[in-house]
């Protein structure tokens, strides 16, 4: 009597299956066109830029633990640049992970929305992000033009540059809700999700 031959069970489809429940909202097609175009470039853009803070901000904590453990001496400025690297890494990612659909959320009942359902509540709380985004951007732009009058205290560094990053912060989230309030708009006028377009 011979054994069963046992395989390994391909585990790809259960990951997918488990990531795609998880993010419903992702099943919403990409918008296209020029505007889809350029939405994917400062995709690509504010990622990059993100992903250089965040490596500048890891140097920078190697520098200021390696600089007081071995040296006589600790290095002022790090603490402080840490600070703004964070901010700006934040900043710049906020837009993109908004774009992405991949904010820390409660799904309650999103796996229990059909595909218009989807597409409408994406563009509901896209439509409120852009809102919010649009009240606070010109206090944002107040806020970074007080920094105009200051200097950082290690680096000495105008805060316009710093107070600048809420700024960014706002007009990203303005853009990247703009697009997403489309895409639900689209979608849910299409009724059906295109079987090219299925993730």
């Amino acid at each position: 009597m011979t054994e069963p031959v046992m395989t390994r069970p391909d585990m790809t489809e259960p990951v997918q299956d488990i990531q795609e429940s998880l993010e419903v909202l992702t099943s919403v097609p990409r918008l296209k066109g020029p505007l889809g175009r350029l939405a994917d470039v400062l995709d690509r853009t504010l990622l990059a830029l993100a992903v250089i803070a965040l490596i500048g901000l890891s140097l920078t904590v190697l520098l200021q633990v390696t600089a007081r453990l071995l040296l006589p001496f600790t290095v002022a400025w790090t603490e402080e640049l840490t600070r703004y690297l964070f901010i700006y890494m934040v900043s710049l990612g906020a837009g993109v992970v908004l774009h992405r659909h991949r904010n820390v959320n409660v799904e309650l009942f999103h796996g229990l929305l059909g595909f218009r359902g989807r597409a409408a509540y994406l563009a509901l709380i896209s439509l409120l992000t852009g809102g919010f985004s649009l009240i606070v951007l010109p206090e944002a732009w107040k806020f970074a033009q007080i920094g105009a009058f200051q200097t950082s205290p290690s680096l000495r560094v105008p805060m316009i540059y710093i107070f600048l990053s809420s700024v960014v912060l706002f007009a990203s989230l303005l853009f990247y809700s703009v697009i997403c309030t489309l895409e639900g708009i689209i979608a849910l006028v299409r009724g059906e999700q295109p079987a090219s377009e299925v993730h």
